[in-house]
């Protein structure tokens, strides 16, 4: 099953370092039943896309809740066993799953993370995180602005460079 692991950067350099993402278990993201009757799509390119992009509104929260991280939404793509998921039972129809941990970077097929050209969006998303969630909409547009620009896709072989990007 494919996952997609939520992260920030400083998230991402710790898992290249230590060979693999946490003890688990791990919040992700995947293409899941209720993810299917809540997209109502049959195609699994746009269900995975779906899944995709609940990962990266969960990195915009990691990120509202570390200031000093760097404003990078980062989301990891991993293979893993059916076995090895359950559904998050509070958030399920988002998509929302639990990884049995560790998780080998290994296992990862792939790294999706913001352009350079959505710095001001996602700083000012996850600035705005929290109006947004109690309910101010003006907040609640500036979260939507983030959502605006498409994740970058790497190679796992490119990710060394990706972490030059927080030094």
């Amino acid at each position: 099953m494919r996952v997609y692991v939520p992260l920030t950067l400083s998230g991402l350099a710790e898992a290249h370092r230590a060979g693999e993402l946490g003890a688990g278990p791990l919040p992700a993201h995947a293409v899941t039943p209720a993810l299917r009757e809540w997209y109502r799509s049959d195609d699994v390119e746009e269900l995975e896309y779906a899944a995709l992009g609940r990962a990266a509104q969960a990195s915009l929260r990691l990120l509202a809740a570390a200031p000093g991280a760097l404003w990078h939404r980062v989301v990891v793509a991993a293979d893993v066993p059916d076995g090895s998921v359950s559904a998050d039972p509070d958030r399920a129809p988002d998509g929302a799953v639990r990884v049995a941990g560790p998780l080998p970077m290994a296992k990862v097929a792939s790294v999706h993370v913001d352009s350079g050209d959505a710095k001001a969006d996602v700083t000012a998303a996850a600035q705005a995180l929290a109006a947004a969630d109690a309910g101010d909409d003006d907040a609640r547009s500036v979260v939507d602005g983030a959502e605006d620009h498409e994740l970058l896709w790497y190679a796992t072989q490119e990710i060394p460079g990706l972490l030059e990007i927080g030094r």
